[in-house]
This record gives structure tokens, C-alpha cells and sequence, in this order.
């Protein structure tokens, strides 16, 4: 398993804009070897709010195959020369294979 993790730092009351975003069907949902993706909010300190996404794909390269796609390539070109919403602090991103998962047992 592959997992793409994204955190944005948002000010505080707007977590749930990129909340939002992330949670709309898009065609993502749709790629091979995509498993799930999973949003989450912290609450930082005060003034602040962390998204955290989780992507989580059967494997690099089906993750590989998704960023080199033209759907992904055409939904960042829709966005080159924008500016970053004035509630977006930082972001930042990391990506990680998964050596081991815990299951419950029932």
C-alpha cells in the first residue's frame, strides 16, 4: 500500500473549506488502485486549524499512473496563476509506503 498525506494549516473557522473540497465526488474516486481518502481537522492552537488528507492507493505506481494522468495534469492547470486562498497558512505534503497495518480482532 501507498499513502499520499497532505496537512494544511488554514486559519482558524475555515478548516471545513478544504474540508469540503476534498470531500466532493470527483474522479479520483474513480482511478485504478485508488483505495480511499480520508480527511481530518485538528485544532492547532488557537487562530489555527490543520487539514490532514490521507490518499491511500494499492501502490506507487497506480499512484505514479494518477499524477501523471491528464485529468490530474488538467485539474492543476486550472489552478496555475491563482492565488492561494488568504485562509491557507501553509501546506505541506509527504508520501509513504506502508510496511505494516493493524487490524482489529473479532
Amino acid at each position: 500500500m501507498f499513502v499520499q498525506l497532505r496537512k494544511t494549516v488554514v486559519t482558524e473557522g475555515n478548516a471545513d473549506q478544504v474540508v469540503e473540497r476534498f470531500s466532493k465526488p470527483g474522479i479520483i474516486e474513480q482511478q485504478e488502485g485508488f483505495i480511499d481518502a480520508t480527511v481530518m481537522v485538528k485544532k492547532v492552537r488557537r487562530g489555527e486549524e490543520e487539514v490532514l488528507v490521507q490518499i491511500r492507493w494499492e501502490s506507487e505506481e497506480f499512484w505514479k499512473k494518477w499524477e501523471k494522468s491528464d485529468a490530474h495534469i488538467a485539474g492543476h492547470k486550472a489552478n496555475m496563476g491563482k492565488p492561494k486562498p488568504e485562509y491557507i497558512i501553509h501546506s505541506e505534503g509527504g508520501l509513504y509506503d506502508v510496511k505494516t497495518v493493524k487490524t482489529a480482532i473479532r
